[in-house]
């Protein structure tokens, strides 16, 4: 029988809402220079997020997981807040959504290169790895 680990908090929020609020056993993001795993008591942290799979283990037999997008990263007293532009359980991508995300940022980013549009570079290349991360997840290709 696996091992169970004490549950704490554990928030995944969008601009749209929460996608998840619970306990958990353990929350592993996608850092900007590597996945992040957090248990309870885990020390206080801030971290960048980048477009990835965020998972989120409800005990040692079920694990949610999500395709997210860029954000952010806070584990503080017990509770773990990821703020990200996006996340969608893998059981609920819509290939059609994730390809016109896709479609929208490669074109702003392609303005951008033009000198046309004063975007950020680096989130709209998140969002589009979070269009690909659907898409791969969901089982399609991107190319």
């Amino acid at each position: 029988m696996a091992e169970s680990h004490p549950k704490f908090d554990v928030a995944l929020v969008t601009p749209d809402g929460s996608a998840f609020d619970g306990e958990a056993e353990m929350i592993i993001v996608p850092g900007a220079v590597g996945e992040i795993g957090v248990l309870a008591r885990h020390a206080p942290l801030v971290a960048t997020l980048k477009a990835g799979s965020t998972r989120i283990h409800l005990d040692p037999n079920e694990v949610l997981e999500f395709a997210t997008g860029p954000g952010f990263f806070k584990v503080e007293l017990d509770r773990a807040l990821a703020l990200v532009d996006d996340a969608v359980n893998v059981k609920e991508i819509d290939d059609a959504r994730a390809q016109a995300q896709l479609e929208a940022a490669q074109a702003e980013l392609a303005k951008v290169e033009a000198g046309e549009s004063q975007a950020d570079r680096w989130q709209l290349e998140q969002r589009i790895k979070h269009a690909e991360n659907q898409l791969t997840v969901s089982g399609r290709t991107t190319g």
